[in-house]
């Protein structure tokens, strides 16, 4: 019994370690990329020499496509930026192709320390790129995202009594082609609609190949051994949802063609996605390392032809915000899953929904922690009070193992197979008092992913002094009375019978007490509360067997 113990122990202790190591990477590493705001831009001119930055056309060999156009030589020169407000995000829109290369969430502060700085999901500094792209790709001459725009105005704002801002961009080709890009962006929303419409006033007919893809700078990162994963996902027909990391990009390039779906960057509690027109026409869905240090993933589009002296449109939607569930499945089937809880979802997900309906009753996250796991609590309380009974039961009998101890003195052989012999005459299960430590596992686990991965929870402030409950406890009050109550409740339970085992079981409070002390103070207040109403249920049958 003691040996068991002290393994799952050792196993929560392991599993704590993990969880801390992942918290390190997935909380504090994307804050930083956040704040920073003062690096140098990146000029995509640059990466115009090779076109590895353009995706393939698959009716077009290599050899056949057309340079680079002449101007992203010159655009530090001549592109321009073009500034969008609405009322959640602050964009600015480059003339060269007509991409954003800049976009705050204005309802999301960096920090709790800087409540007035938005997020920079977008960047073109060169320390956290990540920019939006979409152009034409054919053997004519069309304008991909290298190409130098006009704009009608500098500044659009969405004002009071507008629903939505069109802000057309315009290209023009020797010929006579004319290409017009118009973003939509709409009022308490996240959705980005991108038209192209093609009037083509040359004598002959014109076909190209309409894409969209994100082009982002991979983050430095130290090896953790389990992270929340950051980078490309896709889905479509026969494949609901795939993540491809940077690393596997490294190797070879992703290519998949499909009917429907959508092409996706995750950063974190954010989402940037690329969502082509749902049809029966193949669509390409793709990923590339393009120089070991940045990454495009995208779609390729069905071909768009337009004969001469007539009009055609092609168009897509982009999501560019929040990993909210509702409103990324009313986006995209699927969409929904970049909120990842991974092989926990069965559980975190539940878990997320009774908290959410917790917080339209409460108002605070935090007490929808504190309510949620007094529920939880009451679900398993019958079988955490047989637990308990097995374990005041065992206390029962440590006169009796101090005896037999005593009796076959270093013989652990007998003296185990004595202590067995006493357990089955006793009927007490040794196993039952280990039962509390393995129900909890799989929601504690569960609920750090949830804490992890919702939105809804990041910097949201509990009482006092508790203004982030992703964030770990700034003044450690909170592990503190962790490693109090589990001291607590160690002496409820029967010692072990090996005095190294003792002593090692004395250590634990403050071990986990440090390891706690960096843990997402929603966690470890959902252990504090967890513990409390261990303990008062505990003293309560231990106190009442002890009578008998």
């Amino acid at each position: 019994m003691d040996n068991l113990r002290t393994l799952f122990i050792f196993g929560l202790l392991i599993v704590s370690l993990l969880l801390w190591q992942a918290w390190q990477k997935d909380y504090v590493h994307p804050q930083q990329t956040e704040q920073n705001t003062t690096s140098t831009q990146i000029d995509d001119g640059s990466l115009a020499a090779n076109d590895a930055a353009l995706p393939d056309m698959p009716s077009v060999s290599a050899e056949a496509l057309p340079d680079v156009p002449e101007s992203a030589q010159s655009s530090a020169a001549t592109k321009q930026k073009i500034h969008v407000t609405t009322d959640v995000m602050d964009i600015e829109i480059s003339t060269q192709g007509g991409d954003i290369q800049n976009l705050a969430l204005l309802k999301y502060a960096v920090s709790s320390e800087e409540p007035n700085t938005p997020v920079q999901f977008l960047s073109d500094k060169s320390d956290a790129y990540f920019v939006s792209q979409s152009g034409l790709r054919s053997n004519m001459d069309v304008p991909t995202h290298y190409a130098i725009y006009k704009a009608d105005q500098q500044n659009y704002q969405l004002r009071d009594g507008q629903d939505e801002i069109k802000v057309p961009l315009y290209w023009q080709a020797d010929n006579g082609l004319t290409v017009v890009k118009t973003y939509t962006f709409k009022r308490d929303s996240y959705v980005v609609n991108v038209d192209y419409k093609i009037i083509n006033n040359t004598a002959d007919a014109f076909s190209a190949y309409p894409y969209a893809q994100f082009n982002r700078q991979k983050q430095s990162s130290g090896s953790r051994f389990i992270y929340t994963y950051s980078g490309p996902v896709f889905s479509n027909t026969g494949n609901e949802y795939e993540k491809v990391k940077f690393d596997d990009l490294d190797e070879k390039p992703f290519d998949q063609k499909a009917k429907d779906g959508w092409a996706a960057m995750i950063e974190h509690y954010f989402v940037a996605a690329i969502v082509p027109e749902q049809n029966d026409e193949e669509k390409g869905y793709y990923a590339r390392s393009l120089n070991g240090t940045n990454y495009t993933a995208g779609v390729r589009m069905p071909a768009i032809s337009v004969a001469a002296g007539s009009e055609g449109h092609a168009d897509y939607e982009m999501y560019l915000g929040p990993k909210k569930a509702e409103r990324l499945e009313k986006v995209a089937k699927n969409l929904q899953l970049t909120v990842d809880y991974g092989i926990f979802t069965i559980i975190s997900e539940p878990l997320f929904w009774v908290m959410e309906w917790l917080h339209k009753l409460t108002g605070n996250w935090g007490w929808s922690i504190v309510l949620l796991t007094v529920l939880i609590k009451l679900v398993f309380f019958k079988l955490s009070a047989a637990s308990y009974r097995s374990m005041a039961a065992m206390r029962k009998l440590t006169p009796k193992l101090a005896s037999l101890k005593e009796r076959y003195g270093d013989d652990k052989q007998k003296f185990n197979q004595a202590m067995m012999d006493l357990y089955r005459t006793e009927k007490i299960n040794p196993l039952g008092g280990c039962l509390p430590i393995l129900v909890q596992m799989p929601v504690f686990l569960s609920f750090y992913w949830v804490l992890v991965e919702s939105i809804e929870l990041r910097q949201a402030d509990f009482i006092l002094w508790i203004n982030d409950l992703t964030a770990m406890d700034p003044y450690f009050i909170l592990p503190v009375l962790f490693g109090i109550s589990m001291w607590f409740q160690q002496t409820l339970n029967p010692a072990p019978q090996d005095p190294a085992q003792a002593m090692m079981m004395k250590f634990f409070p403050l071990v986990f007490t440090v390891f706690f002390a960096f843990f997402p103070s929603g966690l470890v207040l959902y252990w504090v509360v967890n513990n409390v109403l261990s303990i008062a249920q505990q003293w309560y049958i231990t106190r009442k067997m002890d009578a008998l």
